[in-house]
């Protein structure tokens, strides 16, 4: 479908709902070699448990959309100026969950902003998503310009680092692309230096099975695998140490000015201790409308009690 406004007002207007980085890749920018290396991914079984990876909607767009055109990708920036406490009694939980849920966050702005598409013309279809659905958004938040993908997964922009959640809609109009973002990590190996467990088998390749964050937030075994609990530092909600470490994080990393993201007081040093006793209804007061709440009160323990266990150790 042919748009009735322009790439520039569509980017404007997803400016003033709040996005901090807008840009647009068309469908035809798919690329075979993402498709090769996600496949590989998989072949190799770096999904550990998280089967929603194979999902085949996550190679063809379409499949997701089958009138999809263009994909506006949009990011927001969470980082705030507050530092991890690398004392043996303080549990460390990773930025992303330190303040209110980003998915609600995102919705709410994605959701004003594919209205506005909508009604722009009879037609228009929009359909948003963030990080809730089949879709490739680092890829495609690339082709879109907003940044790279860096040797550690994420997505690195310039302005602010990988310290971004990003979002897309979906839509039936054929709008005017961004150029897609160049690699911009160089020699620098600084995030597969520092990885405790080796997670980062390669560049650009992490395989879950040695993560973290992915053994802290969505492993739900009784006990954690021993190489994992030697390793944990006092993480027990993700991990940031590959994205501390990065030297684009460390240069451009700049507070946001989105409130919901300011952390929960009591996300920022809670003890072990406390939270290898955590019972259900002290969960609910902790975590309200929170995207931690995907850890589970027996997870939560589980994860503080090996910690403790290396302080004892």
């Amino acid at each position: 479908m042919n748009s009735p406004i322009t790439s520039n007002q569509i980017t404007q207007k997803a400016q003033e709902f709040g996005f901090h980085k807008v840009g647009i890749a068309l469908i035809d920018d798919a690329d075979s070699s993402a498709v090769s290396h996600l496949q590989s991914w998989l072949n190799y079984g770096y999904q550990a448990d998280m089967q929603w990876m194979a999902n085949p909607k996550r190679q063809d767009i379409r499949q997701v959309m089958p009138d999809v055109e263009s994909v506006i990708s949009v990011a927001l920036n969470y980082y705030t100026p507050y530092q991890h406490y690398d004392e043996p009694n303080i549990a460390k939980i990773s930025r992303y969950g330190w303040g209110r849920d980003y998915h609600r966050v995102l919705h709410k702005k994605l959701k004003a902003f594919s209205l506005w598409l909508e009604a722009q013309a009879p037609g228009i279809k929009a359909r948003y998503y963030a990080d809730t659905g089949p879709i490739s958004d680092k890829f495609w938040a690339q082709q879109a310009g907003l940044g790279w993908i860096a040797k550690n997964g994420n997505l690195i922009t310039r302005e602010y680092g990988s310290w971004v959640f990003l979002g897309e809609v979906l839509t039936n109009l054929k709008l005017t692309r961004n150029t897609a973002h160049t690699q911009h990590c160089g020699t620098c190996n600084r995030c597969l230096e520092a990885c405790p467990t080796q997670a980062i088998v390669k560049p650009f390749v992490v395989d879950a099975n040695r993560c973290i964050a992915y053994h802290t937030i969505e492993n739900r075994a009784e006990d954690l695998p021993d190489e994992i609990k030697s390793n944990l530092q006092g993480w027990v909600a993700g991990c940031d140490i590959c994205q501390d470490v990065c030297p684009w994080n460390q240069r451009f990393a700049q507070p946001t000015n989105v409130k919901e993201f300011e952390p929960y007081p009591e996300n920022l040093a809670p003890t072990l201790a406390e939270l290898a006793e955590l019972s259900e209804d002290e969960w609910n007061r902790r975590f309200p409308a929170s995207a931690l709440r995907r850890i589970k009160p027996e997870m939560w323990r589980r994860n503080a009690r090996a910690n403790l266990e290396n302080c004892e150790g």
